[in-house]
């Protein structure tokens, strides 16, 4: 039977209370309700967040096996350049597998999961990894604004040991015209929220769950729990309502303490039901963009055995308030800051180099001498060991998902950053290998000599004129 094997989720650090966006948009007549939502960093969006959602899921997981990565988002980076392709490399997946990306619908997360499933049904597959993320810009003022929250969630599917076996699924599908956002625009439009609310939201969520129960003769109280965006609060519970669900199988929508995280948000959910499941338990799970997706699960024995996930409790619990409105336009570039001249220089990276380097600088491989056991970064021909000095006997060795301490650190106020001080500095990693890293996610008072981080992927650079993205790894203090 297939199923879930293996879950993860990441949140960002900053939180944004709604009380801040009122104090700089209030003239506007704008009013969001009481809450906050998460904010990605200025070097953080949808990518780097799937792989860090990415990295949770397959935590004790051999990347080896792998053999598929679907990528769901309605914010990539990348019209042409697969952006799944990018989050595979990062994450040190092997060349041999299917990626695929999942746009253009809120729904797309459900849609990638159930794409999964069959793929792996069929026998094309034996193990996908299907990560669900968005960091949508909107325009200051908007009610999107205080709407939308970044995260990212990530599923690990495969036909065996599975911790929750996927159990039926029923869709629908509209041309609904709600919001939508043609090619080469920065901002969504908006219909009438009455109109989404009253002809979408309400109708759609409550005939692909209603679907759901008659195609597989099912009672709403068979599931222990049931989860379902929740955009409008007070609808959200009276959908629950009229389908006869009780309010205590409603898992919480996270809307008012991380926000609409659009296609990662039924998915981010499932996750957080996941952290607390019991062998046995029922759960249903529904998307809403353009129709809808339902899929029911029943959770095994093997739920015991997945531990050491930070998935969306250690993530909740592990913030900073970003107290600044203007702060949060700059990191979004809707208010373009001089960085001096040392901000218009080009750091673009040539695309053939990055191709050839690519294990090096997006998966951060370095090498291990097969003779002395030495590892470093970069890539090495000859060992770093002045006992050793042995030539072209190295192994591939993947520094992402190690550990370190910081040997030695500067804060620096002449380097451009829309987020200065940059700090950057040394880095000693568990089991040998020293390299230079930027900080991230860190204020300078914070940083010690020793302090324990872990590594990050982040973007490095938005190259405006040509299109590129670039984006590396960086250091940051171990959250949760």
């Amino acid at each position: 039977m297939v199923g879930i094997k293996s879950y993860g989720a990441y949140i960002p650090r900053y939180r944004m209370n709604h009380n801040t966006i009122f104090m700089a948009v209030a003239f506007l007549g704008t009013f969001p309700p009481p809450g906050e939502n998460a904010v990605a960093n200025h070097d953080e969006d949808t990518l780097t967040m799937a792989v860090a959602a990415g990295i949770d899921c397959l935590s004790g997981v051999k990347r080896e096996m792998v053999d598929g990565l679907y990528l769901a988002t309605t914010s990539q980076p990348y019209m042409v350049r697969q952006n799944s392709a990018l989050v595979a490399t990062a994450l040190d997946l092997q060349s041999n597998i299917r990626t695929a990306d999942f746009i253009g619908s809120t729904k797309s997360g459900t849609t990638g999961l159930l794409s999964a499933f069959d793929a792996v049904k069929a026998g094309m597959s034996n193990n996908i990894l299907v990560c669900a993320s968005d960091c949508r810009l909107s325009k200051p003022g908007s009610p999107q604004e205080s709407l939308y929250g970044d995260g990212a969630a990530s599923l690990l599917v495969g036909s065996d040991e599975a911790i929750a076996t996927f159990e039926g699924s029923y869709s629908v599908s509209y041309d609904f015209p709600d919001r939508w956002r043609a090619s080469g625009e920065k901002f969504e439009h908006a219909w009438e929220d009455r109109f989404i609310r009253d002809s979408g939201y309400r109708q759609f969520i409550s005939e692909v769950i209603s679907g759901l129960l008659k195609k597989y003769s099912l009672n709403i109280k068979d599931f222990t729990k049931i989860m379902y965006p929740g955009l409008y609060a007070r609808e959200h519970g009276a959908i629950a309502k009229r389908l006869g669900a009780d309010p205590s199988q409603l898992q919480d929508s996270l809307l008012s303490t991380v926000g609409d995280t659009g296609s990662a948000s039924p998915l981010m959910m499932l996750v957080a039901a996941l952290e607390s499941a019991k062998p046995g338990d029922k759960i249903l799970v529904a998307s809403f963009g353009n129709g809808g997706d339902a899929l029911f699960f029943e959770v095994t024995e093997k739920i015991k055995s997945v531990a050491d996930r930070r998935a969306v409790k250690k993530h909740l619990n592990s913030k900073k308030e970003l107290t600044s409105y203007e702060k949060y336009l700059a990191f979004r570039n809707l208010a373009p800051m001089d960085l001096g001249m040392r901000g218009e220089i080009s750091i673009r990276t040539p695309m053939s180099a990055l191709f050839r380097e690519r294990k090096v600088v997006l998966a951060l491989c370095g090498s291990k001498c097969e003779k002395c056991g030495t590892p470093q970064y970069p890539y090495q021909r000859v060992c770093v060991n002045p006992d050793c000095g042995a030539i072209d006997q190295m192994e591939d060795y993947r520094f992402s998902d190690k550990k370190g301490v910081i040997f030695t650190y500067t804060g620096d106020n002449l380097a451009a950053s829309i987020d200065p001080p940059s700090i950057y500095g040394l880095v000693d990693f568990d089991g040998g290998g020293r390299f230079w890293f930027d900080f991230t996610d860190c204020d300078l008072d914070s940083v010690k000599v020793g302090m324990p981080v872990e590594m990050t992927f982040r973007r490095r650079y938005v190259d405006e004129s040509s299109g590129v993205h670039g984006y590396s790894w960086k250091a940051t203090p171990i959250r949760a």
